[in-house]
């Protein structure tokens, strides 16, 4: 029977046993095909039961993986050259077919130029895919549109907090926008279950926010799965632990009209929000701790330790037979199947041992399976060196390989593939709500928004010369530290005013909103030099052309939005923009400067300059959502083209800078915090022929603008190629021009050098 015919009768057999929709189906099958054969015959009969004919499904479905494995295994056996004596490292090249490489994409130079460069290499290409790179495909298909669907139903019932789910008034089912979302969430459960079984750490339990569903996938009763008891597997341990501990941000029932739809209530979302940190924090503490005694105790990566505890054991048994030989007591209770207590802690030590031996070979597979030649290697060794975490990996494989295996799996010690860029969902755009269940890769996974934010913050706490452990605040904190910025605010600088300022010009005030004045500027990066590359990243988002507002707060709860008086966000983004071109087109006198803007996606505008701005400017079109990974995308493939000679170009992580390739200097505008950010963040971490230099554009007051702020201001002090200036309400643009300048550029420049830089170059008519 072909492949196609086993999936066709394995689906129709699975439908009998299991009413749900096809495509689900097959999302069962095809996650149950990833696992080991003990672990997807567990999965299955959690999902289908201990029935006569759910076993029978369940032998005839792992029989015909082992049939497909070995089939398989023929087609695809490379030989492997790995060093697993001391842990330390990436395991050494194997021997690959040339019948594994990839053509290079429109986007990479002509074949000519890579032949013509020593610099240029090919790397292979390799589709690796495990449980959590499967699952992660799986759920990036509708993980943007569910969060879309959740924004638009907020947005109608005037929520205006990110993280609380809207609530319906009644218990009963209708069509409105409410209960079809809840809907939409519980055809997700499965595959929620799927992903939480990919990602989780042995022995930890998975559950969901469903009332009635607690984590297992129960027959649906209805259209909204209500059920009215679990069956007989159900177990307490299942249940969701906020459960009763964590307060409903709408209150009680007798806290509703029931006339009207649900909305939330300051004191009770209050009350929610404390309780779900101290939840968090537990949770994450005891997460993390049971899964260090998952350790192994011993060395995997070293054999005679190994050896030498499988040789203390069977000393140990050796002795225990010799006892039983001579105690009739003892004889008696093994020919009645009792095993001692030596036994016992014997047969634990054995399984330990292979369990260590086991858990040694799963990484060396996962390694060589993900960077199956020595370039590949190399790139990813560049990689970890760059963002400074090689020995802190190190250390972490040889010391705690259960962890290394689980984030090795989730792709933490590699850069991120370059086609995630212009993806609307990815692995890390996946949303984590602890409080549905929906988990992260870490132990301590509770509390971050989302994968990118828990991959990045990772990182920064397993870097060399980390002191202590950098944590996210949490939302509390975040908005303390906010209003903590917003007071320190003073007057500008008199000397930087202008009458051409475009809050002067649209006669918004007469004077400048105090300003949070930015850090003391200290040269830390190298200086520009001529052979720099300089381009501008403009953020053409809705948001840029609306009128300014700020939320209006009771406790931690967005009640609404009162308008700002000062200038929309894209004409004080275009007279900084100008200002910045003229005084470098003094300073370095280049023709122009490359203009990419992004919002939902992103596009080249050409070189700007001093004549051409306002008609490059008529040419945007504002709206769209911020994503600024495919606008840095852009802008990094516009560079690599101009110094390919230099880079190489990789088939799964796009262009690596070569020690020749010139410095990127980015200035990237933008008005708030982008939906990416995190991810953005983390790619710069391992981009050091980058600066970037972040101006960000906010609302006079608004504690949202401060919180993105103080982010961007932890993400600086921790990579020096990233550097930040912000700027609230109505603004003297020259002082943010000079300090812009200074960081772009990267030396201080004094006030006269800057009035000389801001006097109009001569253009010429070509």
């Amino acid at each position: 029977m072909s492949k196609p015919q086993i999936q066709t009768d394995l689906l129709q057999r699975l439908q009998a046993l299991l009413p749900l929709e096809e495509n689900e189906l097959k999302q069962v099958l095809d996650y149950s095909a990833t696992l080991p054969s003990d672990a997807a015959k567990t999965h299955l009969q959690e999902l289908l039961g201990d029935g006569p004919e759910a076993a029978q499904f369940i032998d005839d479905f792992q029989h015909r993986q082992t049939e497909t494995s070995l089939a398989d295994s023929m087609k695809n056996t490379h030989i492997y050259d790995t060093d697993v004596k001391t842990g330390n490292g990436i395991p050494a090249s194997d021997v690959k077919s040339s019948q594994d490489r990839k053509t290079l994409p429109s986007t990479a130079p002509p074949a000519q130029q890579h032949a013509s460069s020593s610099n240029q290499q090919q790397y292979s290409q390799r589709v690796w895919v495990n449980g959590v790179s499967h699952m992660a495909n799986i759920r990036a298909a509708d993980e943007q549109d569910i969060q879309q669907h959740l924004q638009t139903v907020q947005y109608n019932h005037h929520i205006f907090n990110s993280d609380i789910d809207p609530e319906h008034e009644t218990e009963y089912y209708c069509r409105c926008d409410i209960c079809v979302y809840k809907e939409r969430k519980y055809y997700r459960y499965a595959m929620q279950n799927q992903w939480s079984e990919a990602v989780k750490y042995p022995g930890e339990t998975t559950y969901t926010d469903e009332k009635n569903l607690n984590g297992k996938l129960y027959q649906p009763y209805g259209r909204i799965g209500r059920v009215g008891y679990p069956d007989s597997n159900w177990s307490l341990s299942e249940r969701n632990p906020y459960v009763y501990r964590v307060a409903s941000p709408f209150g009680t029932a007798w806290s509703q009209s029931p006339w009207r739809p649900s909305i939330p209530i300051p004191a009770y979302y209050t009350a929610h929000i404390q309780q779900m940190i101290a939840m968090n924090n537990q949770l994450n503490a005891s997460a993390q701790a049971y899964v260090n005694t998952l350790e192994p105790r011993y060395n995997i990566w070293d054999d005679t330790v190994r050896e030498r505890e499988l040789a203390t054991v069977a000393e140990a048994e050796a002795r225990h037979v010799e006892a039983t030989q001579k105690s009739k007591m003892k004889k008696f209770k093994k020919s009645l199947g009792v095993r001692s207590s030596e036994e016992k802690a014997n047969a634990k030590a054995k399984s330990t041992i292979h369990g260590g031996l086991a858990l040694r070979n799963q990484i060396v597979e996962e390694e060589q399976g993900r960077w199956p030649d020595q370039q590949w290697r190399n790139l990813v060794m560049s990689y970890q060196e760059h963002v400074g975490m090689s020995k802190m990996i190190q250390t972490l494989r040889r010391q705690q390989p259960l962890q290394y295996l689980h984030l090795l799996r989730a792709g933490y010690f590699e850069p991120i593939p370059v086609a995630w860029a212009n993806q609307a969902s990815n692995p890390l755009k996946f949303s984590i709500e602890a409080l549905a269940g929906w988990r992260g890769i870490t132990p301590a996974w509770r509390g971050y928004e989302d994968t990118a934010e828990e991959r990045l913050y990772w990182v920064l706490n397993h870097r060399e010369g980390s002191v202590g452990m950098r944590m996210k605040p949490d939302r509390i904190s975040e908005m303390n530290m906010a209003q903590q910025r917003m007071a320190r605010a003073v007057e500008p600088p008199p000397a930087y005013f202008a009458a051409d300022d475009t809050c002067h010009v649209q006669h918004m005030t007469d004077g400048y909103t105090k300003q949070v004045m930015p850090t003391p500027f200290v040269a830390i990066d190298q200086p520009e030099t001529p052979a720099d590359d300089t381009m501008i990243l403009l953020d053409i988002s809705g948001s840029m052309d609306f009128q300014p507002q700020r939320p209006v707060y009771q406790e931690y709860l967005i009640t609404g939005f009162t308008h700002s008086t000062q200038p929309k966000n894209k004409d004080v983004a275009k007279a900084v923009i100008r200002r910045f071109t003229d005084a470098m087109a003094n300073h370095d006198n280049h023709s122009g400067y490359d203009l990419v803007t992004f919002s939902s996606d992103a596009h080249y505008m050409g070189s700007v300059t001093h004549q051409n701005l306002d008609d490059t400017w008529s040419r945007i079109r504002f709206g769209g959502t911020t994503r600024v990974m495919t606008g840095w995308q852009l802008c990094k493939e516009r560079h690599f083209q101009k110094h390919s000679q230099s880079a190489t170009y990789h088939s799964v992580y796009g262009w690596q800078a070569g020690p020749e390739t010139p410095i990127l200097r980015l200035l990237l505008l933008l008005d708030g915090e982008a939906t990416d950010m995190d991810e953005f963040e983390l790619d710069l971490l391992g981009s050091s022929w980058a600066h970037v230099t972040i101006f960000l554009i906010g609302v006079d007051g608004c504690p949202h603008h401060h919180r993105h702020a103080n982010e961007l201001d932890r993400i600086g002090s921790v990579n020096r190629h990233v550097s930040f200036v912000d700027a609230q309400g109505n603004f003297p643009e020259r002082y943010i021009t000079h300090e812009l300048l200074k960081r772009h550029l990267g030396y201080d420049i004094s006030m006269q050098e800057f009035q000389q830089m801001e006097e109009l170059p001569p253009y010429t008519q070509f």
